[in-house]
């Protein structure tokens, strides 16, 4: 019985033929490198479209880059991290890189076996969202590729770091739960077993600011956190335990997007309706949040300017940027109808 013979791969020196340059023409074109005229440029990039060509991941690694990056995220649940890779995929368009994602999970072991593998498959740099691995593991792997980190606060010279300013992102929704006239606010924060000093991570940021905030008010006597997880079920763990407590609040400020759904879910759960009976804030401004039938109050941190800012500082280093870079963003607050004055 005759077999049927696979396609044959098409290779560089198939373009040059077609083409009608040399290899190594095509090579500097694939390599977006310079020394080929723009008029060369389009006619390669012409024959590698009609040819249906592709470079090979590990021949380009021999030669010294892969052309992708490796994406590390906790999770693909929340939203907020489609806006960071919308980014990033935004600043990586006709840069011939392409962004592989991977889960590093909730524990540290899980995220370090995540961003190993990406070593192990010579990507040229990785962006790590939300780390929990400490700042000396992540300046050892700076030390084998170009690391950028994102929604962590330290310093560091061997990467860089995009982060939002969580104090001001805080600040901006607890005062507009005060000026509405709320004194029973509560607050829904995360845990999880980072290695970091707690000033550099952005749960601990929003729960101390919510307490600064109370404090500068005369309302230390009405805090209350929950501490659960920035997921719906931790939200929703966390609203069931501040419903419970006597008198009430009148507001939660959960610290993620996520939470807040959860949260919705239990006061809903409770017979209790929002805002007339109490006020549900977030933080993330994600597509959820701006649906009609949920109108959450919420903070935006930009994402897809976090995604995009990481990915052309990555390109920077690989391309031999050797000082650090920080970038922040500058946060604003998004009101909608799930906050509104206390009951009377």
């Amino acid at each position: 019985m005759a077999t049927r013979n696979p396609r044959r791969r098409v290779t560089i020196a198939d373009v040059a033929s077609h083409a009608q340059v040399s290899t190594t023409a095509v090579s500097k074109v694939i390599r977006n490198a310079t020394g080929v005229s723009a008029v060369t440029k389009s006619r390669i990039q012409a024959s590698i479209a009609e040819l249906g060509y592709r470079p090979q991941a590990a021949a380009r690694g021999m030669r010294g880059r892969t052309f992708t990056i490796g994406l590390v995220l906790p999770h693909i649940r929340n939203l907020f991290f489609a806006d960071i890779l919308d980014g990033l995929s935004g600043q990586l368009d006709n840069t011939g890189y392409q962004a592989i994602m991977v889960q590093g999970g909730d524990t540290r072991k899980a995220e370090r076996q995540a961003v190993d593998a990406l070593l192990d498959r010579q990507v040229d740099g990785i962006i790590n969202v939300a780390p929990l691995a400490s700042k000396n593991r992540m300046e050892e792997v700076a030390k084998e590729r170009p690391f950028v980190v994102l929604a962590r606060h330290e310093r560091s010279a061997a990467y860089d770091s995009v982060y939002d300013d969580d104090e001001a992102g805080a600040e901006l929704v607890v005062r507009h739960l005060i000026e509405l006239g709320h004194r029973r606010i509560a607050h829904i924060t995360h845990q999880d077993n980072s290695i970091a000093q707690p000033a550099d991570l952005l749960h601990i940021i929003r729960a101390e600011t919510y307490k600064r905030i109370m404090h500068e008010h005369g309302l230390g006597g009405e805090i209350a956190i929950a501490t659960t997880f920035y997921t719906e079920q931790g939200g929703y763990d966390g609203a069931r335990e501040l419903l419970a407590r006597s008198p009430r609040p009148t507001a939660i400020f959960a610290g993620a997007d996520q939470a807040a759904i959860g949260a919705l879910a239990a006061v809903h759960e409770a017979g209790l309706r929002i805002p007339q009976d109490i006020s549900i804030a977030g933080y993330d401004n994600t597509l959820l949040a701006a649906l009609p039938n949920i109108s959450l109050t919420s903070v935006d941190q930009d994402g897809f300017a976090m995604g995009r800012m990481a990915g052309r500082l990555l390109l920077e280093r690989i391309e031999g940027r050797v000082s650090a870079a920080r970038f922040s963003v500058a946060p604003k607050l998004i009101t909608r109808r799930s906050t509104a004055p206390p009951p009377a």
